[in-house]
């Protein structure tokens, strides 16, 4: 089954990271309040960025990686800067 990992810009400026096997009606939940806890108290407004994966088990996986990223990598990763994705890795930073 399909699997999906989406960032999306809520209305407070902040960006939640999900995962779902289907993208349009994960959307329609968030964008009705009924999403998660985070984009219920937090509106989104807008969908920045999303991958597409043969499992949604590899979704998940990714929505936990990106979620543990800084703001800035999340940001180069939704602007397809990623030649600064090793630069911006917390683990490299000095």
């Amino acid at each position: 089954m399909k699997g999906y990992m989406y960032i999306l810009l809520c209305e407070d400026g902040s960006y939640y990271t999900g995962s779902s096997n289907n993208l349009e009606q994960r959307l329609k939940e968030h964008f009705g309040g009924e999403g998660a806890n985070h984009t219920k108290k937090h509106k989104p407004i807008k969908l920045l960025y999303y991958e597409e994966f043969a499992r949604i088990d590899e979704a998940f996986c990714r929505e936990k990686q990106v979620q543990g990223w800084s703001r800035k990598k999340k940001e180069a990763l939704i602007n397809g800067e990623y030649d600064k994705l090793p630069e911006l890795s917390r683990c490299n930073k000095k």
